[in-house]
Formats: structure tokens, sequence, C-alpha cells
């Protein structure tokens, strides 16, 4: 029986990668989901005197993204938040995380901006409060301060059409 431990072993551990290369990692559940979006209080990015709260945002859906400039992905995302935000959907607020004021500031000017505004987290606390695996990523927020949704990763047409904008009418529609 000794012999054939490892031969155990390795077929359990076959069974393992098998199970995981199955799963999505987009789909990672969140904690948060169904949870009222936690509370902060940060400095709008070329507005350090003036401060963002997310109870600002009460009675509207909102998308939360957090993003950086130093992020490739969210350079890929980038277009698609400016289509939605001409779109005029839902107010997009940015969440800049770990980055500095003035590549943030240039990204906007040279990418586009689609963001009602844009908050700093340098330190990246927001971003730690809120389980962010990495930017980019978005937290679609109900009128009532709930997070309905989380996705990771840029967000793409098909999340935008399939996903985001049903949600959104539906939310709107919801009393």
């Amino acid at each position: 029986m000794k012999r054939f431990l490892p031969l155990i072993i390795f077929v359990g551990l076959c069974i393992f990668l098998v199970i995981g290369l199955k799963l999505n990692p987009k789909e990672i559940p969140s904690p948060f989901v169904g949870k009222s979006a936690p509370d902060f209080q940060l400095p709008i990015l070329n507005e350090s005197k003036k401060q963002f709260v997310p109870a600002d945002m009460k009675g509207q859906v909102w998308l939360l993204n957090v993003w950086a400039s130093w992020c490739v992905s969210c350079r890929e995302e980038h277009p698609l938040l400016n289509d939605l935000a001409k779109k005029n959907v839902l107010p997009i607020i940015g969440l800049n995380y770990k980055d500095k004021d003035g590549p943030a500031t240039e990204w906007l000017t040279n990418m586009g901006d689609p963001y009602q505004l844009s908050v700093v987290d340098a330190q990246g606390q927001v971003g730690i409060n809120y389980g962010v695996y990495g930017v980019p990523e978005s937290f679609l927020i109900d009128q009532k301060g709930t997070i309905v949704h989380k996705f990771i990763g840029p967000l793409t047409i098909s999340s935008i059409k399939d996903e985001l904008i049903p949600m959104v009418n539906k939310l709107k529609l919801a009393p």
C-alpha cells in the first residue's frame, strides 16, 4: 500500500487541477455583494479640498470603477467606460487606486474622462475595504447604497451589454 501512496496523491492532485481549470476566475464570489458599500471619505482628484462620500450618491444607481494609470488592463477597459458615460446609463465614480495625481490626471486628459468624479485612494485602504483583488474592478451600487454586483477585471462589451445595463435597468425600476 505504501508503494501506491505517491500515485494516490498524484491522482488526487490531478482531480483538483481539473476542477480548478473549470472555474471562471471572474466569478470569484464577493462577500460584499448584498451588503452596504463600505463608507469612506476621500479627496476628489485635482480638487483635494473637496471630499466625496458614497452617501452623496444615495438615491442613485451608480458604478464605482477602481482604476489606475499604471494598470494595463484599465487601458483596455477605458474606451468602453467612455462610451458608457456618453450613453448616460448611470453615474460612474472613479476610485484612483494606489496612484499619483500627476499620472492619473494625465491619463484622464489623454484617454478621456468617463467619471462624474474620481477620488484618490493613494494608500489603497478603501480598495482593501471593498475587497479589491486588483485593478480594474467595478462595483454596481443601488439606490440604498448596497453593492449589487462586483465585476472583476476589465469590463467588456458583452459584460456591459449583457450584465451591467440589464441590472441597471432592473434596479431603476425597483421601488
